[in-house]
Parts: structure tokens; sequence; C-alpha cells
């Protein structure tokens, strides 16, 4: 009772901030259950009379003012246009994470307790603080050893912030329970798992270990690219609370009038952008979800360089082969195929029929082909489709509203670089490749392949799965599950003849869920 007590003292002060700064003051009391409707009268009496801006922007303020957590969640809230519209999720794009640095000394102890050494045996210097946001600040520092003296960018957890995270995140699983309690839209949108993605967004975040790692896994899947690299990582120098990655020198993309200084291609660092993030997202199922400016570089050989490794998608196979046939129906203008991809996926209810929503499709891909190269999106194109989508009873799939809100950030950095970019016949080399690679004759042979070496595992698990239902069998004739335990015994037969009618639909039932595995 306590706890509850905390959460609803600690949301009502985040909800005054909030009335404060406005953000209720549009919201139509019409659109509210009769109960909510008095609070909202006094969120409005409230509100600073000389607000200005949009509800994005006033949200984007009160996020500010209510701390580090909610300044995550305003960030993670841009990427669900679904939940706080289009309009307020680009207001919260322009959401910076940045902080106060805490001082150097700070620093100093966090590195010299997570290696248990002294800050001079660790890095030959280590300057003040280049970068702070909200989880942690970055230093640039030189490490000399056997292989020489190399830059490195040294990257330092903010000290108390586990404790401050953990319990407005508990504060924000609270509210979002009796969300859903109350309301079906909550339960639609799934706002459990929209704090159930963010507290495991900030728990890996918290965690450089893991960045590190998804670095190293990023890395080794562009390893090979022409246009593409991640920095190194420094796998002796970083812990739990320290991350140490090579340092890039390169020009920032955000810095448009540096990068015309040093002569590079903008149309083509534009391609790169759009044609690498699809690559990762179809090709490696894992891409940067936060492809900002801030996060990309050109290096001196032209190649792009991303850095900030906190913030990872992933696609499964599925999502993969998802994201690929809508793209690829819609530069073809297959919305039969689009609307059957969406079916079989089973994220449309069977219920629905396939034929009303390829026409709802139409809709949308239709008015896009009619447009010049250079006003087509695909960002805007995956946003009018999850509108659509629930229409036909989709529920939301976090990890595609993460994919489609990156793809609006990664369409905004090719924009400012090429704002005559086709991103159809940019985009139509990866996808098409895509498409022929794991949809042609050679792509089914592998999904054959993959289908047999499934079998295979099943039939090489099957004895000891015999054996395992031969057991449960024989457990179930020796227990008395009947009341009359002499007609049960009568009636019983015994466990060999038990084995030999349960055996058949043992073997059918595997054969069956090895099918389906194909």
């Amino acid at each position: 009772m306590f706890q509850a007590v905390g959460h609803i003292f600690r949301l009502a002060h985040a909800s005054f901030v909030m009335a404060r700064e406005g953000v209720f003051s549009n919201v139509d009391a019409a659109m509210l259950p009769p109960p909510a409707r008095a609070p909202l009268a006094l969120a409005k009496l409230i509100a600073r009379r000389r607000t200005t801006g949009g509800t994005g922007s006033r949200l984007t303020r009160a996020m500010a003012r209510l701390g580090p957590s909610y300044v995550k969640l305003g960030q993670f809230l841009a990427t669900r246009p679904d939940i706080v519209g289009m309009n307020s999720a680009r207001e919260l794009e322009a959401l910076q994470d940045r902080m106060p640095p805490f001082p150097r000394d700070e620093a100093v102890k966090v590195i010299e307790r997570s290696f248990d050494k002294k800050l001079a045996d660790i890095y030959a210097t280590f300057s003040e603080p280049v970068a702070a946001a909200s989880i942690a600040q970055v230093h640039k520092a030189t490490v000399s050893d056997n292989a020489g003296t190399r830059e490195v960018a040294v990257k330092v957890l903010r000290p108390g912030i586990e404790r401050r995270f953990a319990r407005d995140l508990s504060d924000m699983f609270f509210a979002a329970r009796l969300a859903e309690r109350w309301s079906a839209e909550a339960q639609r949108l799934r706002f459990i798992g929209v704090v159930e993605t963010l507290a495991r967004t900030v728990r890996m975040e918290m965690d450089f270990r893991l960045e590190a790692a998804a670095a190293s896994e990023f890395g080794e899947n562009v390893a090979k690219d022409n246009d593409f690299r991640v920095p190194n990582v420094d796998w002796n120098l970083t812990a739990k609370d320290v991350l140490t990655l090579e340092w890039i020198d390169g020009v920032p993309l955000s810095d448009i009038a540096a990068l015309e200084r040093g002569g590079f291609d903008r149309e083509k660092l534009g391609r790169i952008v759009i044609q690498s993030f699809l690559t990762h997202a179809v090709r490696d199922g894992l891409f940067h979800a936060d492809m900002h400016q801030g996060n990309l570089f050109v290096d001196r050989e032209g190649r792009l360089v991303a850095v900030d490794f906190g913030i990872m998608g992933r696609l499964g196979p599925k999502e993969r082969r998802f994201l690929a046939e809508i793209l690829f129906g819609f530069i073809t203008r297959n919305y039969q195929r689009v609307a059957e991809v969406h079916f079989e996926a089973g994220y449309v209810p069977s219920s629905q029929r396939v034929a009303d929503f390829a026409q709802a499709i139409r809709a949308i891909g239709e008015p896009i082909h009619s447009r010049k190269a250079d006003e087509i999106s695909m960002a805007k194109l995956l946003t009018l489709l999850f509108e659509i989508t629930a229409l036909f009873e989709m529920k939301t799939r976090t990890e595609l509203v993460m994919l489609q809100k990156t793809m609006v950030v990664v369409e905004g950095v090719a924009r400012s670089l090429d704002p005559r970019l086709d991103m159809w016949k940019t985009a139509e080399p990866v996808i098409g490749e895509w498409i022929k690679e794991k949809l042609g004759p050679a792509g089914i042979i592998q999904e054959a392949g993959r289908g047999v070496a499934n079998l295979g595992k099943i039939a090489f698990q099957l004895p000891d799965l015999l054996d395992r239902a031969e057991a449960v069998a024989r457990r179930i004739s020796d227990e008395h599950f009947i009341f009359d335990s002499e007609r049960a015994q009568k009636q019983a037969p015994p466990a060999g003849e038990t084995w030999k009618w349960l055996a058949p639909w043992a073997i059918a039932t595997l054969l069956a869920v090895a099918l389906m595995l194909r």
C-alpha cells in the first residue's frame, strides 16, 4: 500500500508539471470517460496562459523538466506516433538527451572502481567531458600499450542513475497497468508493453558491456561493407559502467557546411544512409535505432561511421521478410501481395478479409505513386500503413514501430543531405536483391534445407521424446485419478497397452510439428 501511495504521489507531481506546461490544453473532454473530465478541467485551469507551441512542444518542455527518465520516455514516445500522434511525435524528436555534465573527478572514481586501478594505469590522458546525456557522459582519452598510442572515446555511467531510473520506471509500470485495466484503447496500444520496452532498453543502455556487444556484433555484420563502418571496441577497457571505443575523427552529418568544405558528395551520402539502414534491417536483422545526424560521421575515406549503440533494433526472419515484401509490393504496386503478407505473418486477424485490406492499402499506395520522386516518403507510407492496420484490428508490433520511426529519422537525415532524393529508386536495389536472394530459386532451396535440418533435429531428439512420453504414460496409468480405485484398476489397460495406444498419436504429433517448422 505504501508503495502505491509513493507511485500516486510521484505520478501526481508529473501530472502537475505536464498540466502546468499545457500538455492537456487541447484535449477534448468529450473524448474521455466522465470520471476523467473533472481532472482534465483542473489541468486546463492550472496551465500556463502564455504557453506557446503545439502539444508536442509542451510535452517536450514537461519531459525536460521531469528529468532523465522522462526525457528517455519522451524520446521513446517519439517512436510511437500511434500513441501520441504524428505531430507530437515529430516535436518530441527535438527532445535532446543533453544534461549538465558531472565532475571529471566523479568519472575518475567510477573508472577506478570498475577496473580496481588508478586512472594513470589505465589511460595516458583523460579529458574533461566532451558530451553529457541522461545516462552517461563521454571523455576523450589516449591509451598507450604494446600496440602503440591511440585515441579513444570513454563513456562513463552517471553516478546514481540506476536507482533514479528504477524508481521512475516503477511509477510508469503502475500507471500503465491502471490504464490497461480501464481502457480498451490502452490495451490495444499495449501501454504495459511500451514501458517494458523502455525498461529493457534502459537496462541495456546502463550496462555498457551489452552496448559493447551490440557494437561488436554490428561491426561484424558490416565488416565487408565498403561504405559503412563501426568503431572498434576496446574490450580490455570496458566494464559495466565504462565503455571504451575507438575515437572517430570525422565530420558529423549535421554539419552541412563542413561536409561541403570537405568536398564530400552529399547525394552519395544520402544514398548510403538509406541503403545502409535497409541493408542492416533486412539482411542482418540488426539495425541502429538512433541513427540521427549526431550519431553519424563521415571519415576521411568517405565512409559513413555510426556511434552510440545503446539503442539497437532487431527483426526476426519473419519480420524481415514482412518488411521486404511490403516495401517491394509498394514499389511494384502489388497491393494484393502486401495484404497477403500481413495475413501470412498473422498480424491481421483471419476474421478480416484480404480483399478489403488490399483495397485499403491501395488507398495508401496510389497517391504516393502519383507524386514526384523527391516527394515520396517511405516513412510516411509506413505511418499511414499502421494507421490503416488499426482499422483491421492489427495489434501494435513494437519492433515494427521502432523500425518505422527509425526510418523517419533516417529519411530525414538523407533528405537533409539530398532534398531531391528518390526514395524508391534508392531502396529498390537493396530490397529487390534481398527478394531475389531469399524468395527466388536459391532462397527456396535454402529454406528447404533449413526445413530438412529442423526435421533432422527433431528426428535426432525423437527417441528421447518418445522415452519421456512413455514415462508420462506409465505415470498416468499408475496414478488413480478416478475416485473408484478398484474400478479404475479394472478399466485401466496395462502400461504396455497404454503405450501402444499413445505411441502413434505421439509420433503423428511430432511429425506435424516438424512439418510446421519447415
